[in-house]
């Protein structure tokens, strides 16, 4: 099992391809961070310096997101579920807090839902929302977009603010989160949950998104959480999707406490205590 001590940064190969990890070791409970769609670990510094020290905090980039990681022949939300697993075992965390925003969310959702015994509990940062969303003229907006942002990208990718994935790759990525996120596909996901679970959300617009679109899909929400009482909203902020992380750090960082104090009581109730979850 790997030392939970020692802060540690390096690579962790999984299928065709490397991760760029951190991990800033310890003893606290292990939360596992799961990016944007085509964001980087980076965005992740503010909410992990609200937290501070007392948590052992986890990173990492997507395939062929950033600077490191590396590229591959699979960029599904498969292969997405596969990293998550892939990272923790590399880390030597048995049980860990899953936070995920946008795209993230989703993965962290799906994981928490798959993984009963593993997930603390998940904080969904404005994302993994079951809606109806995706038809053919939104699939074709979504190509349309990431055509016409294909012309600068290149000039972006050696900064790692942007993914090495071409805009056909993108828009299929985008596509498939839009397929995945259809009431009867992400509503059963959301219903299989049985770990607390908190949704910070954002207020507006979204890249792509028009009018009050995103505003309805939040609205959804509401069933979600009358099904499953493991699933409550925990805040509501004025950023936007985009600059929720930035913003309303400190809402995310409530919000991971909030999970970490119910996942407490429902052990304490059971027989058992939440502590350090790393092996």
């Amino acid at each position: 099992m790997t030392s939970t001590g020692t802060p540690w940064t390096g690579m962790i190969p999984i299928d065709d391809t490397a991760l760029a990890c951190t991990d800033t070791g310890g003893t606290g409970i292990p939360v596992v961070y799961l990016n944007g769609q085509f964001a980087t670990q980076g965005y992740w510094r503010r909410v992990i310096a609200g937290l501070g020290p007392a948590w052992r905090h986890i990173t990492y980039d997507e395939r062929a997101r950033g600077r490191k990681s590396k590229t591959s022949a699979d960029y599904s939300f498969a292969a997405g579920i596969r990293d998550v697993d892939a990272v923790l075992a590399a880390r030597g965390v048995d049980r860990a807090l899953v936070v995920g925003w946008s795209y993230g969310a989703f993965l962290g959702a799906h994981w928490a839902a798959r993984n009963p015994d593993r997930a603390i509990g998940a904080v969904l940062v404005d994302g993994a929302m079951p809606h109806d969303w995706l038809d053919d003229a939104m699939e074709e907006r979504i190509r349309t977009m990431f055509r016409r942002m294909a012309w600068f990208m290149p000039l972006l990718r050696p900064t790692g603010l942007v993914p090495r994935l071409n805009a056909e790759q993108q828009a299929a990525s985008n596509i498939e989160l839009g397929r995945l996120s259809r009431e009867r596909e992400l509503g059963p996901v959301m219903d299989r949950i049985t770990v607390p679970t908190r949704y910070v959300l954002a207020s507006g617009t979204s890249l792509g998104s028009r009018g009050d679109e995103q505003e309805v899909i939040r609205a959804g929400l509401d069933e979600v959480v009358a099904r499953n009482p493991h699933i409550r909203i925990s805040a509501k902020v004025a950023s936007n999707h985009s600059m929720i992380l930035r913003k309303d750090h400190a809402a995310v960082a409530a919000a991971v406490r909030e999970v970490a104090g119910a996942a407490q009581g429902s052990a304490v109730a059971g027989g058992g205590l939440v502590r350090g979850a790393g092996g």
